[in-house]
């Protein structure tokens, strides 16, 4: 049917139509009709307290629920307050549409007016935008579709003289184009099974743009009799797996690592093999690495790899498992599954379970003692989200995770403060979960003002706050050089007084006992953030501590011949 209406209201009657499944803003004069048309439609919104606030949410709700979030903002300058949280999106090829306010065509003298095209493709986003009323269906369209197929964070603007224009809409021609995943070339897919086949220690890696492919990956892995592992973007995918270790690179416990380590044949699919998912090469030294992509730009870009192979995750998976199941196999053939490496697996998958001795520094708790204890505490059903900083291990550690949704990782342009928007994002996008943010002091002042947000969604959010009153990360970076450390420390601020004028629940911790609140938290019914105010001993979190580098190449050779 068609129907006249104005630019504004076409553009959101577009998007409902493609499937924008929820949408996150702030409403300005630029913005105002380009949003209540979406919400006109029936597509959710959710008024933030600031731009980056929102796109992170989206960003966050994209990611944990594989449907796409739109972001309304306001031209100028409320797109350049959403540019750090835009720059996040576009490294995790998350896809997000942006529909933003423009200046009127030709208004170079307008306060609002930059360059916004310019300053999306400078964060690694794709501009986009409405040229003309008779071209704005076709050029919304053409903004999502490509946000969807190439998953790209794109960035519509929409000039404001063009939103009041009257045009003609046919709801019936807007359509998604279906689009099927391509498969391997014949060689590339021969090489792999070759490499598998001959491996005697073979680890599967599984990243981001493998979350779509668990199945295919652990049949894989099953034929191969290979380990399983994620990245910390896909952290999560194989927690029902016996053979997995929870994650690889800064994550892992130092088992995990040697385990890895001593691989002969690592496959990566959907992986990016950036340093901190190899520690600096040191666990992928000593094997053969395989990249498997369907992005040809990402084979090798981080690392040489012996072999590339184009093609889905998951269709490369399903091939590689049918030519290994065909192959005759010695009865004796295990790969890397023996009875000595299952039980290593079992002892060095979790840190929660690594022995430490608990740091007793009077007034503070360990931050390790405390995570644990709250990994006990808190619903299993949960989404963890750390935030930036040299205490994002502990959350991205010691908290387990139940599945591949449950765990949320906006540290692409590791940026610090972006926990508590991506924790109500995933929240939204997952309400039967529990939302768990391990975030700094330094972090959570940055972000306070959503939690105001949180508060007004009626959000049952944990919010722990690791609160050693410094920018902790410079703190440990630092004091081999210099004690001039002042200029990254603070008063120490009551985190938990703060939370409950907000409207959420606060808690300060100092030691085991102060935790009864947050068991009555659990109890309760969940309808408000819970903050708490974790007061921890400061001392460098293994993550910063640890060498990328392994002690010795003897180390590497010493357990390879072990495991052999």
């Amino acid at each position: 049917m068609t129907a006249t209406v104005p630019v504004s209201a076409a553009i959101g009657r577009t998007l409902a139509t493609l499937g924008a499944a929820h949408v996150f803003g702030v409403v300005g004069s630029g913005n105002f009709h380009l949003t209540n048309a979406m919400v006109d439609t029936g597509v959710p919104f959710t008024a933030a307290r600031h731009e980056m606030g929102a796109t992170v949410m989206a960003d966050a709700y994209s990611r944990t629920s594989d449907r796409v979030a739109v972001v309304s903002l306001h031209q100028g300058c409320g797109l350049s307050n959403a540019l750090t949280g835009i720059a996040e999106a576009a490294k995790c090829h998350t896809p997000l549409l942006v529909v933003t306010g423009d200046t009127a065509t030709g208004d170079v003298n307008s306060n609002f007016h930059v360059d916004q095209d310019a300053a999306v493709r400078a964060m690694g986003a794709t501009a986009a935008r409405v040229y003309s009323a008779e071209t704005a269906v076709a050029d919304t369209a053409r903004a999502y579709i490509r946000a969807v197929t190439e998953r790209e964070t794109v960035v519509l603007s929409v000039p404001v003289d063009i939103q009041d224009r009257i045009v003609e809409l046919d709801e019936t021609s807007i359509t998604l184009p279906r689009v099927h995943r391509a498969g391997p070339s014949s060689q590339a897919l021969t090489d792999l099974v070759e490499l598998l086949a001959g491996a005697r220690r073979p680890v599967i890696l599984a990243g981001r743009g493998a979350r779509h492919a668990k199945t295919e990956l652990v049949r894989l892995a099953d034929h191969a009799g290979a380990l399983l592992v994620t990245s910390a973007g896909a952290r999560g995918l194989f927690a029902d797996q016996e053979w997995a270790l929870d994650v690889m690179g800064g994550f892992s416990t130092e088992g995990a690592a040697e385990l890895i380590a001593a691989a002969d044949v690592v496959v990566g699919f959907g992986a990016s093999l950036n340093k901190w998912t190899g520690r600096d090469g040191a666990l992928m030294r000593g094997a053969t690495v395989v990249h498997v992509d369907d992005r040809p730009a990402a084979i090798g870009r981080h690392r040489d790899v012996a072999l590339g192979v184009i093609g889905d995750a998951a269709i490369v998976a399903a091939l590689a498992a049918d030519q290994l199941e065909q192959r005759p196999r010695s009865g004796t053939h295990r790969g890397y599954r023996t009875a000595d490496v299952a039980r290593r697996v079992h002892a060095a998958r979790y840190w929660r379970d690594q022995p430490f001795e608990p740091l007793r520094d009077p007034g503070c708790i360990d931050p390790r003692e405390l995570t644990n204890l709250l990994d006990e505490l808190l619903p299993a059903e949960r989404i963890v989200v750390p935030d930036g900083g040299n205490v994002n291990c502990y959350p991205a550690g010691h908290l387990r995770v139940p599945d591949v949704r449950g765990f949320c990782f906006p540290l692409a342009f590791q940026a610090i403060g972006m926990g508590i928007a991506a924790g109500i994002g995933a929240g939204i996008a997952q309400p039967g979960r529990v939302p768990v943010v391990g975030t700094g002091d330094g972090a959570f002042m940055m972000s306070l003002a959503e939690l105001d947000t949180a508060v007004r969604a009626r959000l049952g959010l944990v919010v722990i706050v690791y609160n050693d009153s410094a920018y902790g990360a410079e703190v440990n970076l630092f004091r081999p050089y210099t004690d001039d450390l002042d200029i990254v420390r603070f008063p120490d601020t009551d985190m938990a007084r703060v939370a409950r004028g907000f409207g959420a629940e606060g808690v300060t911790v100092r030691e085991i006992s102060d935790l009864g609140p947050v068991r009555e938290w659990v109890d309760g019914p969940r309808d408000r953030p819970l903050v708490i105010d974790a007061k921890i001993a400061t001392f460098p979190s293994w993550l910063m501590a640890q060498r990328y580098v392994l002690a010795e190449d003897a180390t590497h050779n010493d357990l390879s011949s072990e495991l052999a």
